[in-house]
């Protein structure tokens, strides 16, 4: 078992011939540093490390998803009273992402994130012991706000940590994990809980996540690239917030976020009911399976980020968007083959747009790359509550056809605002336009800059 270094957000360890170089000027040292490239034992060690952060992450935050209809069920609630334990984890998840993130730049990216986890574990193995609904919907709230220590924080740390050149796709191996942890929450929720009911399924995924928890604390490495903040009070929270919100091309980034994740999540609360009710009546087992499609996004989010260097994020991104609501429009049949294929392809399109969206703000964000997540992260988790929340509403009211196609309005609305704030880059210097400008006009700058 590798040995586990101090969870501290410190620079490098100076080297004894070093010493009078390194260390007395550790803003400058990580300054300096430029990051693990691919293929070192320090970049695989990240990646793996905050694999089973994800895992234990995203398999707790929707550890009832699987099971919302044997939850309604057993305690006579409605199927968005139900969806509540997921909305109020989410909620307690968006209120945090900012304060973690301000803890984080003072006390290091990896003590934070040890804190986060380890709070989030010992409150999910609670959840199954809550003695009544309120009780269970504030317990899943505060298992959400530790869980808040996660997400931003982590894409900080790659953004410090992994080689600019490899920031992309270090950055899609991490949502390529947190779908394994979505994935291996549901699918042991989803057993579990038809053989031994909602608390034993809870319990099950609690247990997981704790072992993914310890394993991430063992083999995620000391930051070298993180430099603590100074404590600027409010004042200075507030200025770097400020300027984040007064960039369109962030602003941009956080209404897909919004949008996009409310959408998701609204699909996949309600399409269990759907397919628990006829003509389907399936079992709660064969139920979880509908999130193998998760699988899907495992790829995509690491295809999507290697194809970024071919077209680009924004094309990218856009074509994630078409291709939820193409999935999306295969649900609209009652046949079950046709909804499988299209959840496929849903969710494949989710994650090939949410690994550009996430780890485009720490690239656009040139200070305060923390609190640039962290909006990210609450947008999204925003969007997870109360679009997730208000799907229901729309499911209960006007059945699966209505919420579909709000999800697809969603999707159009994402694509058209990235590409109005994320204009397409001009043509490359070795296009055929380009090099004709060139050859007719070289060394002059053109009327458009």
């Amino acid at each position: 078992m590798p040995r586990i270094s101090p969870p501290t957000g410190t620079g490098p360890r100076p080297a004894a011939g070093d010493a009078a170089n390194l260390g007395a000027d550790p803003a400058a040292d990580a300054a300096a540093w430029a990051g693990h490239p691919k293929g070192s034992t320090a970049y695989r060690r990240i990646l793996a490390g905050l694999a089973f952060a994800g895992v234990a992450t995203f398999a707790q935050l929707y550890s009832t998803q699987a099971v919302l209809p044997l939850l309604a069920a057993d305690l006579r609630v409605s199927a968005a009273e139900a969806a509540l334990t997921i909305s109020l984890a989410t909620v307690g998840l968006a209120l945090t992402v900012l304060p973690w993130s301000f803890l984080a730049d003072r006390i290091g990216r990896v003590r934070a994130m040890m804190w986060g986890i380890s709070a989030a574990t010992v409150l999910g193995l609670l959840v199954p012991l809550a003695p009544s609904f309120p009780v269970l919907l504030c317990l899943r709230m505060l298992e959400g706000m530790a869980l808040g220590g996660i997400p931003a924080i982590a894409i900080a740390y790659l953004n410090e940590e992994v080689n600019k050149a490899h920031a992309a796709l270090a950055a899609g191996s991490y949502v390529a994990g947190t779908t394994l942890g979505g994935l291996a929450g549901r699918l042991v929720a989803g057993p579990a809980g038809e053989l031994w009911g909602w608390r034993a399924a809870a319990l099950a995924v609690s247990v997981l996540a704790t072992g993914a928890a310890v394993l991430f604390l063992v083999l995620v490495p000391r930051a070298k690239g993180f430099t603590a903040a100074a404590a600027g009070g409010f004042r200075g929270a507030w200025r770097t917030l400020a300027g984040h919100g007064r960039n369109p091309r962030l602003l941009a980034l956080y209404v897909q976020a919004f949008l996009l994740m409310g959408g998701f999540v609204a699909v996949y609360n309600y399409l269990g009911f759907r397919l628990s009710g006829k003509p389907f009546s399936l079992p709660a087992t064969a139920i979880s399976l509908i999130f193998l499609a998760y699988l899907s996004g495992t790829v995509s989010a690491r295809w999507a980020a290697g194809l970024t260097s071919r077209f680009g994020r924004r094309t990218v991104l856009i074509a994630g968007t078409a291709l939820m609501a193409g999935g999306l429009a295969l649900t609209l049949t009652e046949q079950l083959a046709a909804i499988l294929a299209g959840l496929l392809l849903f969710t494949g399109g989710f994650f090939a747009a949410h690994s550009i969206g996430s780890g485009w703000t720490g690239l656009i964000a040139t200070t305060g790359r923390a609190q640039a997540a962290s909006l990210y992260n609450l947008a999204y988790y925003l969007g997870s509550s109360v679009l997730g929340w208000a799907g229901g509403l729309v499911f209960q009211r006007f059945g699966w056809t209505a919420l579909a196609l709000t999800v697809i309005l969603l999707a159009g609305a994402t694509a058209a605002i990235t590409a109005v704030a994320h204009p397409a880059p001009a043509p490359a210097a070795g296009t055929a336009a380009g090099t004709a400008a060139g050859t007719a006009a070289a060394g002059r700058v053109t009327a458009s800059g």
